[in-house]
């Protein structure tokens, strides 16, 4: 079959034949229809994100929407390595896949489910968020912040406020407040600070580095006495360290937390899934894309960002 295989970490895939899969017990064989171009994917690509295991040559990959042998329409995730999503077809086991519902064609659940998935985990599966809430957007202009805004406003935040270098997205969010992330980190932690003072009780970070090192030092220093501040870090684009005072969770109640795979359950993941899929009418999840036939991946996946959805038939 055809498939976009990785044959060594760090390698651009090729488009090439790959062996066919094979079920075993619990497994299915998935007809793919459609695979996103992820950060997740490109991570795992790479050998560079936390959750790699196995080794290379490996189809490339994490989830996708596909058909199985009974005609049922699916979204899997995880296949089984060193299969991936990226192929003609692919096998998983058969509690890693969930039914599209019929109000989303395949292109669109590719394109949203991981990127929607990191927020409505985060902010259902971690932070325990609660109707009237307000929310911070750590990094807003990526997909997964853009949707990220959209489904914390749909699980009844009260107020949402987006930070991200690029004004002019910010500002075509609907948010409530964006803050300018510019070259001057103490100016952005004023910025924040402010508002901390008026009350923030999430905040969803998708950068880490500097940026978050401000925004956990504005909490410490503006949020409100004794009221927990649940700091979610969901991504590292920016930087995968920083430094951060000790004195910062010694003089306030910020919780911190991870979301992700292995800090949330496959089940919570699938649910989180689930819920994106049932909200994404009425929170209108949509991304800007470009869908493109699987030969391409070779010379798309380098300078693709992550708007890109593969279609291997």
């Amino acid at each position: 079959m055809k498939a976009a295989i990785v044959e060594q970490a760090g390698a651009l895939p090729v488009y090439g034949n790959f062996a066919e899969p094979e079920a075993g017990t619990g497994e299915v064989i998935v007809n793919v229809s459609a695979s996103a171009l992820s950060n997740l994917t490109r991570g795992r690509a790479a050998g560079s994100h936390y959750s790699v295991s196995g080794g290379f040559p490996l189809i490339a990959g994490v989830d996708g929407t596909g058909r199985l042998a009974d005609g049922r329409r699916v979204y899997f995730l995880l296949p089984r390595a060193p299969f991936g999503a990226m192929a003609e077809r692919t096998i998983v086991l058969e509690s890693h896949c969930i039914t599209v519902p019929d109000t989303l064609d395949d292109v669109t659940a590719a394109l949203i489910a991981n990127p929607g998935m990191s927020s409505w985990a985060a902010l259902t599966e971690r932070a325990r968020m609660s109707p009237g809430e307000t929310v911070l957007i750590h990094g807003a202009t990526g997909a997964s912040g853009r949707l990220a805004v959209k489904i914390a406003r749909h699980l009844g935040a009260a107020r949402v406020i987006a930070t991200g270098r690029n004004k002019g997205v910010l500002e075509s969010l609907g948010a409530d407040a964006i803050v300018s992330i510019g070259a001057d980190p103490d100016a952005f932690e004023g910025a924040i600070r402010k508002h901390f003072a008026d009350g923030i009780d999430i905040v969803l970070d998708y950068l880490w580095g500097p940026g978050a090192r401000s925004i956990l030092v504005a909490g410490a220093k503006a949020g409100r006495e004794g009221v927990p501040i649940r700091f979610v870090q969901i991504g590292s684009v920016a930087d995968a360290e920083i430094e951060l005072p000790a004195a910062v969770l010694r003089s306030s109640a910020i919780e911190m937390m991870g979301s992700g795979i292995g800090s949330v359950s496959l089940a919570g993941l699938l649910a989180s899934i689930d819920g994106v899929f049932s909200a994404a009418q009425a929170a209108n999840l949509t991304l800007d894309h470009v869908a493109l036939p699987l030969s391409e991946v070779n010379a798309t996946w380098a300078n693709g960002g992550d708007r890109i959805v593969y279609l291997p038939r």
